[in-house]
């Protein structure tokens, strides 16, 4: 049985590991039984840009999460129409997402973002549930035009939207969508009962990170401030960026409404596999030890 791995990887640049995007391997991990999975098709016009690690494991990636990013979102009441990408990924506000952009549709479509705003809706798609009806946008922050008019580009996650319907479908879709916002506190008490939450999560994720590390023959080095002065919100979007792997579930995180509740969703997994890194650290031990 596989495990949550927390890795640490430089981030994206234009020059060096030119970014590319590739369906995650459909693979058993210990969070199986939590974060369902299901195959996502390779998406053929892109390759990811960061070379994923092929294990059976749920893999967490806490350098693509961007410290900043828009903290002024649009009111909820608002409707605005966004160039659609559905991708067999799931990105966050304030995560970065490296593409590299071949299909002649969103060549078309770049060609216009860098015209104009710079930001497209992002929004999950697998073969099996189809697109996803909650998605994030997505701002390009650096780009690279080819010769042969290919794009490599960054992008950082901004605000959550729902898609109200689609409103054109060529030469690439455009979607109608409103803003989607946390409800403040959730079914907490306070923002100091969320600064709790925030912490017991990340205690977690140090324990994940160190158990991790120690299983596969690392030094258990100590894990530096994962929080980064980051306000509850914006954590646990960064927590779900970290679950790599089970898109179903980071879906499932970003979809919802409540600060607390996905705290706690991602406390309860993250306390799961803790649990079965622990039971793998004493069996290696046993046996380390005879």
């Amino acid at each position: 049985m596989a495990f949550a791995q927390l890795i640490s990887s430089p981030p994206p640049s234009l020059s060096h590991n030119k970014p590319s995007i590739s369906a995650p391997a459909s693979t058993g991990s210990a969070f199986s039984s939590l974060c369902p999975r299901h195959p996502s098709p390779v998406a053929g016009e892109l390759q990811r840009g960061r070379r994923r690690r092929r294990s059976d494991s749920l893999q967490c990636c806490a350098s693509s999460f961007s410290e900043k990013h828009h903290t002024d979102s649009p009111s909820s009441d608002d409707v605005v129409e966004l160039p659609l990408f559905p991708l067999p990924m799931v990105l966050f506000p304030g995560a970065i997402l490296p593409l590299q952009i071949i299909d002649f549709r969103y060549r078309m479509m770049m060609h216009t973002l860098l015209q104009t705003d710079l930001r497209f809706a992002v929004i999950y798609k697998d073969s099996v549930y189809g697109t996803a009806e909650v998605g994030c946008v997505g701002e390009i922050v650096k780009h690279e035009r080819l010769v042969d008019d290919r794009f490599y580009i960054i992008c950082k996650g901004q605000e959550r939207f729902r898609v109200n319907r689609i409103v054109r479908t060529k030469p690439y879709l455009v979607a109608q969508v409103t803003w989607l916002e946390d409800r403040p506190f959730g079914d907490v008490g306070s923002g100091n009962d969320l600064e709790t939450l925030a912490s017991d999560v990340e205690t977690y994720m140090k324990n994940v990170i160190r158990l991790s590390n120690r299983l596969s023959g690392k030094p258990e080095k100590v894990v530096q401030d994962l929080r980064r002065n980051l306000f509850p919100t914006p954590f646990s979007f960064f927590v779900g960026s970290t679950f790599e792997g089970a898109t179903k579930e980071q879906q499932a995180l970003l979809e919802l409404e409540d600060t607390a509740t996905r705290l706690k969703r991602e406390k309860e997994t993250l306390k799961n596999t803790l649990n079965y890194l622990s039971a793998a650290t004493a069996v290696k031990d046993v046996f380390s030890s005879s």
